[in-house]
């Protein structure tokens, strides 16, 4: 069979010009956060106890550092998803952070300057030519304050070559025992009372040892409930909850007729909004349909890349408490969380330092994988933790 064509070269001329930013309609409420935690299955009471959170160094709810990604109308893709690439298709391929300090808190206004970064080209199994295409994201609260950074990285691939290599031996979920299930539950609370016994203490810099493990975080298993779930807990999906663009036209991207849809139309949101929400037709139907998922390459339902990158900073941040923070992180991810399946995390301590700004920092490793030990995502951060006074 012919390898099939990939023409990119209509995204030359956008790279380094910003495209229209994202902007909410309303401040963030604490109902917002509430309900993104609850989606990411991250049960840090900072961030949905509010008699919890008035005991803690900030005296109120506060957002998620992951929380960021939900102030984009497609969570940090769009300056990674310009320029037209015929019968194509998209999946997320990784993301890289950078936080600078300001915490989200209900009754923030956040918005999201975004421009196109670079692409490349390479050969792949999955679908052959594949563009790998860059983006930059910059989220500032309504004070001008830079919160976070994102570089966005998409795949985008012939939808036709990604279908013909959908695994056909995937379509069912595995089956769990109720015993199974139970044992599931206890290794979920190992890594919940981690949160617990640290409660509003701090984890030392001082106390950190190269080598040692972090908890394991198990998530799952996953189902199409489990992903709508996330879905709504972005603010985007939200009915008139977002200033949306005017210069997105997914068929002119070269989403094929399927899968291009009215995802984010301003103009249909108006007159029938169920087009629009991407969560029933348009390209993130796969998500949620079998059926749609196939067509694009995917077995199975299967899960959102922004959320496996919230996922890993939760992790991240989960363990250092509440006075540390995620300064870094890098992830790659390699495959989808599939309905069915669980997504266990691994963590391990790579180093200790004090870095140039006399900060002290922690460099940890992550893993994501699924119930049968394929990798679905790895991720390195830099991790500042508060040093003992002298």
């Amino acid at each position: 069979m012919t390898s099939p064509t990939l023409d990119c070269s209509d995204i030359d001329q956008y790279l380094g010009k910003p495209i229209q930013p994202a902007r909410m309609v309303e401040p963030i409420a604490n109902s917002d956060i509430r309900r993104w935690v609850q989606g990411m299955r991250y049960p840090n009471r900072l961030h949905y106890d509010a008699g919890y959170a008035a005991q803690s160094r900030w005296g109120g709810l506060v957002a998620p550092q992951s929380f960021a990604v939900t102030m984009d109308c497609a969570h940090g893709s769009a300056p990674a998803c310009v320029g037209s690439i015929p019968n194509s298709h998209l999946l997320f391929g990784g993301d890289e952070w950078w936080f600078y300090g300001p915490r989200m808190k209900g009754g923030d206004r956040i918005w999201n300057e975004r421009v196109p970064f670079d692409y490349t080209v390479k050969d792949t199994k999955f679908a052959g030519p594949t563009c790998f295409q860059r983006g930059d994201n910059f989220y500032y609260n309504h004070d001008g304050d830079l919160i976070a950074k994102q570089r966005s990285t998409t795949i985008r691939y012939n939808q036709a070559a990604g279908k013909d290599n959908a695994p056909t031996d995937g379509f069912d979920d595995p089956v769990w025992t109720d015993d199974e299930l139970e044992t599931l539950e206890s290794r979920k609370m190992e890594w919940i009372q981690m949160l617990h016994d640290l409660g509003h203490d701090r984890r030392w810099w001082d106390d950190v040892t190269v080598g040692a493990a972090l908890p394991q975080r198990v998530i799952g298993p996953h189902s199409i409930v489990s992903f709508t779930t996330e879905w709504r807990a972005y603010m985007f999906t939200q009915w008139g909850g977002t200033h949306r663009r005017t210069d997105l036209d997914m068929e002119a991207l070269g989403f094929v007729k399927e899968m291009a849809g009215h995802e984010n139309d301003p103009v249909m949101e108006a007159i029938n909004p169920e087009f629009t929400d991407g969560a029933y037709i348009g390209p993130s139907r796969g998500h949620l349909f079998p059926r749609w998922a196939r067509f694009i390459g995917m077995p199975r339902g299967y899960g959102y890349g922004a959320s496996m990158g919230a996922w890993i900073t939760d992790y991240f941040a989960g363990w250092a408490g509440e006075w540390g923070m995620v300064r870094h992180s890098a992830c790659n991810y390699r495959g989808p969380a599939l309905t069915g399946d669980i997504t266990v995390t691994t963590g391990t301590i790579l180093d200790k330092f004090v870095d140039a700004e006399g900060r002290h920092m922690v460099q940890v490793d992550c893993r994501l994988m699924n119930q049968l030990g394929v990798t679905l995502a790895t991720a390195k951060g830099e991790v500042e933790l508060p040093k003992k006074p002298a």
